[in-house]
Parts: structure tokens; C-alpha cells; sequence
């Protein structure tokens, strides 16, 4: 099973950068694009976000089931959208510019499909950013970077297990998986769509008793070594800011006042072409 979400050190540009770095430009990418609708932000943010994922050189394996997910959702999210409300496009840009009669308000109009053009390039921009941040941001490393934030160390340590134990758990997950199949039920793409979920049962449930149990043995461990006494701790992990870093802080911050000018200077988030 390829090890899904889950950091592999590899020996790129990005990779070297801090992760103080790196969760900066992951706060500012998100914000951003939840704050803006103008189509020639998010297109260029768009661009970058796939040049920098290349870039990263992920592999398709790591990254495959979480973009299906997430591409499931932005189906369900633009479909809903329409469904709920049709002529929400046409409010936005005052006008309304019909392309297919389907009958009162369903009418599907331009206005309509480029607001949800603006939803699928918000999606497609945050996404490429939040993984390549998760995939090349080593735990213990974005742990330290959140305690550079002043978020306290306690908190930072939660985070930073729950990235480090995501490959024990798909590990877990194929072995029981594999258990089961051992002993007769069908798991594989063999049985119908909803014998696999009736089944999936059998994996969830000792899944959970099994990361319970890890749970008790590493808070128990964190315990006995007396994990929280103190208000603060050092970080083995922290990493000093370089030139590269700085490059890219500095983009950020230029790149942050370029985009909120563009986005608010007509007195609207959004980009109206009609």
C-alpha cells in the first residue's frame, strides 16, 4: 500500500527550506484564496501551485486517493451549488447572460459558471499547497515551527504525532486488511461497491482498538519521562532561516499586497468580466 500524507525526505529546493518557511506559505496561500474571487489572482496562484508541486517532486502514489477525494467533494460542492442556488453567479455580477434554456431559474448562464469556475481554481489552489507542505515538512520539524508561533509546545507535539503515526496506521490498515481476506471476506475491487463497505467493518473497528492502544503506550511513555512539567522546551528539530527563506518570505509578503490590491481596489472580491 503506498504510504498516503505521509513525509518523505528527499533533497529538493523546497525540502531545504525551513518549516517556519514552508507554514508560512501555506497560511498565506490558504488565506488568500479563501479571501479572494478574482479570476487573475487565483489563476496565477493557480500556475504556481503546480509549478511548486512539481517542483516538490511528489509522487503520484502518496497523493492519488487524497486528490480523488477531494475532487469527489468539488464535484458535490459545484453541483450543489447549482442546485441551491442557480442564480447565485448573476447576483454576484449583475447580469445575466443565459447559454442554456433549462427553464426559470435553472437557467444555465455564464455569470453562474464562471462563479463556479472561481470555486474549482480556490480548490485547486489551496490543494497542491497544503500537500506539498505535509509531504516535505518533516513532524518534529513543523512542531518546532509551530512553537516559533508561541502555540504551546504541548499542542505542538499532538500535531506532530498525529503526522508521524499517519504511516503506523496505514500500516495497520493493509495488515488487518490483509487478516481479513486470510480468513475469507472479500475486500478487494473483486466484490461489489457495497460488500466492500459492509465489510469495511472488520478493518475499522480493530484499526481503532489498535491506534488506542498506541495511544496509551506513547502517553504513558511521554508521562514517565515527565512530558509537560516544564512552560518551555528546546527543539532538536528547530532550523535557523537562510537566504532561501528569506527569498521566499519576502514573495510572500509582496505577493500578499499585490494579490489584496488587485482583489479589493474596485471596492469588490470579485473579478466581473460581463
Amino acid at each position: 500500500m503506498a504510504k498516503i500524507l505521509s513525509y518523505e525526505h528527499k533533497d529538493t529546493w523546497i525540502d531545504r527550506l525551513t518549516g517556519v518557511t514552508k507554514l508560512a506559505f501555506f497560511l498565506v496561500w490558504s488565506i488568500i484564496s479563501m479571501v479572494t474571487y478574482d479570476t487573475r489572482v487565483l489563476a496565477v496562484m493557480f500556475v504556481l501551485s503546480l509549478v511548486i508541486f512539481k517542483v516538490s517532486q511528489i509522487r503520484k502514489d502518496q497523493v492519488m486517493s487524497v486528490f480523488k477525494f477531494i475532487l469527489f467533494f468539488l464535484i458535490l460542492n459545484v453541483l450543489f451549488i447549482y442546485i441551491f442556488s442557480p442564480d447565485q453567479g448573476c447576483k454576484i455580477y449583475h447580469s445575466r447572460t443565459v447559454l442554456l434554456p433549462l427553464g426559470g431559474h435553472y437557467d444555465l448562464t455564464y455569470e453562474q459558471l464562471f462563479y463556479e469556475l472561481n470555486i474549482v481554481l480556490k480548490y485547486f489552489t489551496v490543494a497542491p499547497a497544503v500537500l506539498m507542505f505535509v509531504l516535505t515538512t518533516h513532524p518534529s520539524e513543523f512542531a518546532a515551527s509551530l512553537n516559533r508561533l508561541k502555540i504551546g509546545y504541548t499542542v505542538d507535539y499532538a500535531v506532530a504525532l498525529a503526522l508521524r503515526y499517519i504511516p503506523d496506521v496505514q500500516r495497520d490498515y493493509t495488515t488487518i486488511k490483509h487478516a481479513q481476506e486470510a480468513r475469507g471476506i472479500e475486500m478487494s475491487s473483486k466484490a461489489s461497491l457495497f460488500k466492500r463497505t459492509k465489510h469495511m467493518a472488520a478493518i475499522i473497528f480493530p484499526l481503532i482498538f489498535t491506534s488506542m492502544d498506541r495511544i496509551d503506550v506513547v502517553s504513558t511513555a511521554m508521562e514517565l519521562r515527565g512530558f509537560g512539567k516544564k512552560k518551555k522546551r528546546t527543539w532538536y528539530s528547530a532550523r535557523v532561516l537562510t537566504r532561501n527563506d528569506y527569498l521566499v518570505l519576502i514573495f510572500l509578503l509582496l505577493f500578499t499586497i499585490v494579490s489584496l490590491f488587485i482583489t479589493f481596489h474596485n471596492g469588490s472580491r470579485f473579478y466581473n468580466p460581463f
